[in-house]
């Protein structure tokens, strides 16, 4: 990939997408894929995709592989097939430099492989595997206030047709899934995404920022908020552009597990 030139604008900042990815298995599955493809239709065609996975987590934040390798397959107890999956779209070497010289404080992890929160959503999204990828960490330990302003700062690509897509879950409890699919969302799973609706479309990045005292039945929504993490840098990399947010994704898996995507532009 040439890296793009930082004098080089698009007609307007590429939009910023935040996924939740799901299940491993969705993969594999055609129909759920069709909301994602479509998603990513509706996007102008990005040079190149940063994408930041709720399943890494290192700190500082770090730049993975500038090569094309094997993928992670950071998952057990699902269909053998999932490990058949490949996801063979070029590493956005040239991007990664440019990126380390303008943020020098990023770490690098040359050998770290894209792990499923980043192929699982691309292989219905980009499905030719042609446009170019580079994972960054979420760094787990920075505060909420941290990870957006780290999305303000990756904010410039956009202006070089740059896609930022965070991708982790809008409601994520795997304790409480109903696996068989016959339950409603539970009122805990919908009063959480309701609230998270209403604060994206407000613009209150405050509340969100402030999500871990200011959001209902957090604790039932996110035992763990890795999941929530990606969203913050997302909002960061949105704040100041204008454009609406939408949700070109939504609704339910497995009762609980929110389907949710943010569009911001």
């Amino acid at each position: 990939m040439t890296a793009p030139d930082a004098n080089e604008t698009t007609a307007a900042p590429m939009p910023v997408l935040f996924v939740s990815h799901g299940a491993p298995t969705l993969a594999l599955d055609a129909g759920a894929g069709r909301d994602f493809a479509h998603a990513a239709r509706a996007l102008p065609r990005p040079r190149a995709l940063v994408v930041l996975s709720a399943h890494w987590l290192d700190a500082p934040a770090t730049i993975g592989t500038r090569t094309q390798r094997p993928l992670l397959y950071d998952f057990a107890g699902f269909p053998p097939e999932l490990h058949r999956v490949r996801y063979d779209a070029p590493a956005a070497t040239d991007l990664a430099d440019d990126l380390q010289r303008r943020l020098p404080t990023l770490a690098r992890a040359d050998e770290r492989p894209w792990d499923h929160g980043v192929w699982v959503p691309l292989v219905h999204m980009f499905p030719t595997a042609d446009v170019p990828v580079l994972q960054l960490s979420v760094p787990y330990r920075w505060t909420p206030r941290q990870l957006f302003e780290l999305g303000q700062r990756l904010a410039p690509l956009r202006e070089q047709g740059v896609l930022l897509l965070a991708s982790g879950g809008a409601v994520h409890n795997l304790r409480d899934l109903d696996w068989r699919g016959e339950r409603a969302p539970p009122d805990w799973a919908v009063e959480f995404e309701g609230w998270l609706r209403d604060r994206l479309l407000a613009a209150s990045i405050d509340d969100l920022v402030a999500f871990r005292e200011r959001a209902p039945a957090l604790r039932r929504a996110h035992p763990t908020d890795e999941h929530f993490l990606p969203l913050l840098v997302a909002l960061g990399a949105a704040a100041g552009h204008g454009g609406a947010v939408t949700f070109p994704i939504e609704g339910w898996e497995y009762g609980s597990l929110s389907r949710l995507a943010v569009r911001w532009g």
